[in-house]
C-alpha cells in the first residue's frame, strides 16, 4: 500500500463533486487513479464498470462495490429577495446544517458559493423552527433577478457540501466530506489495482455506483449488468463511539472495519459473513462486527437481485456522516482493504457454493 498515494485519492475523492444523479466529477476523478490496464466502461447512470484483463469469464463473479454518490441538495425555487430554496438529496439533520457553506453548480459550469440561512443571536426569538423543508442558501444576491443573471443560478442546480481535507499524521486521523462512500471508492479502486495481475479463482468486477443515496439505484442497474454470484460492498459506515451506551458501541475509530450482520434491507449471507470473520482472525486483521438498527446500503438492492447474490458489507467508520465535516482513521481505511482483498484471494467455485 502506497500510503502517500492513498491520502492524495482520499482527498481528490473525498473533495470531488458528486451528489446523487450528478457524480460525473466525481467518476471523472475515480479514472485517474485506476491503473491504466484495467478496462473500465461507464452507463446512462454513471455507474463505473471495472474489469481486470486477467479475467476469466467460466469462474464465478465476484462484484466489489461502492457508491460514488454524496448526499447534497438541489435548488427548488427562488424568493424575490435572493434567497434560494433547496430541498435534500440524501438524508440529513436540519440542526446540523446552518450557517455551513456550500456551492451551487450554475448554468456555466462554474460553482457559486453560498450560505446556508440561519437566524443571527442578535435576532433570538425571531427564527423558525429548523426543518429541512424550510432551507434556504444566501449567494449574496439582494434580488430573483440578480440570482439568475448575475450568478446564472436557476432551479434544478446541484448543491454541494463544501469540505476541507486534513491528515493528523501524528493521529492517524483524516478529516474531510464525502466519506459515505468515497473512502469505499478509494478501497475498490486501490483492491482492483492491487489484483490486476493476480490469478484469481474468481472473475472480480468492480463497481463505482450512482444514486444510493436515493434508493440504491445504481446498484440495481450495475447488478443487473453484472450478474454476480457473489458481491462485497465496500462502505463509510456511521460510527458510533461519540454517541452511545459503551456496552451498545460496535463501530468504533481503530478498532478495524465493521462487518454488519443485518440493517433495515439486509441480512447478510451467515456462511458468507462468518467466512469473512475468519478471514480476518486469519489475517489477524483488526475488524469489528455490528447489528444495524437503523440505515441502509447497497446490500440491500445487491442481495436480492437475480436468484439472489451472497452478500457483505464491510465499511470503514466515520464520524459525523451525511455532514460537511467527517472523520475517519486511516488504519481503519488500510485493514478494510487487507480483509476484503483476503476475502478475494480465498474465494474459489466451491466455497462460493457453499454459501
Amino acid at each position: 500500500m502506497d500510503k502517500k498515494l492513498n491520502l492524495k485519492m482520499l482527498q481528490d475523492l473525498t473533495l470531488a463533486n458528486g451528489i446523487s444523479g450528478f457524480e460525473e466529477e466525481a467518476v471523472e476523478e475515480a479514472k485517474k487513479y485506476l491503473s491504466n490496464t484495467l478496462i473500465t466502461d461507464r452507463d446512462s447512470m454513471q455507474n463505473l464498470y471495472i474489469k481486470r484483463t486477467k479475467n476469466d469469464t467460466s469462474l464465478p463473479t465476484v462484484m466489489l462495490d461502492a457508491h460514488i454518490d454524496e448526499v447534497g441538495f438541489i435548488t427548488q425555487s427562488i424568493k424575490p429577495n435572493g434567497l434560494i430554496r433547496i430541498i435534500p438529496i440524501g438524508g440529513f439533520v436540519a440542526h446540523n446544517l446552518p450557517a455551513h457553506r456550500v456551492k451551487i453548480r450554475n448554468a456555466e459550469n462554474k460553482y457559486i458559493t453560498g450560505i446556508i440561512t440561519s437566524t443571527p443571536v442578535h435576532y433570538k426569538g425571531q427564527d423558525k423552527e429548523l426543518s429541512l423543508e424550510n432551507m434556504f442558501v444566501d449567494i449574496g444576491a439582494s434580488t430573483d433577478k440578480e440570482v439568475k443573471e448575475h450568478f446564472k443560478v436557476d432551479i434544478a442546480m446541484p448543491v454541494i457540501l463544501e469540505g476541507v481535507f486534513e491528515y493528523d499524521e501524528d493521529f492517524d486521523i483524516i478529516k474531510s466530506k464525502a466519506f459515505d462512500c468515497r473512502a469505499g471508492c478509494a478501497s475498490v479502486i486501490e483492491i482492483m489495482n492491487s489484483l490486476e495481475n493476480e490469478n484469481l479463482k474468481v472473475n472480480l468486477i468492480g463497481t463505482l455506483t450512482s444514486q444510493e443515496e436515493v434508493g440504491t439505484r445504481g446498484a440495481i442497474v450495475a447488478t443487473n449488468a453484472v450478474k454476480p454470484d457473489i458481491a462485497i460492498v465496500m462502505e463509510g459506515t456511521p460510527a458510533d463511539d461519540t454517541f452511545a451506551e459503551p456496552y451498545q458501541m460496535q463501530t468504533k475509530l481503530r478498532k478495524g472495519p465493521m462487518l454488519r450482520h443485518m440493517d433495515p434491507r439486509m441480512i447478510a449471507n451467515p456462511r458468507f459473513q462468518r467466512f469473512a470473520l475468519d478471514i480476518a482472525k486469519k489475517y489477524d486483521i483488526l475488524c469489528q462486527d455490528a447489528v444495524r438498527t437503523g440505515g441502509g446500503t447497497n446490500g440491500g438492492a445487491i442481495h436480492t437481485s437475480n436468484s439472489g447474490v451472497p452478500t457483505i458489507v464491510i465499511g470503514v467508520p466515520v464520524r459525523y456522516p451525511h455532514t460537511h465535516h467527517g472523520i475517519i482513521t486511516y488504519q481503519d481505511y488500510e485493514n478494510m482493504v487487507k480483509l476484503a482483498t483476503a476475502i478475494i484471494k480465498e474465494l474459489d467455485s466451491d466455497i462460493i457454493k457453499s454459501f
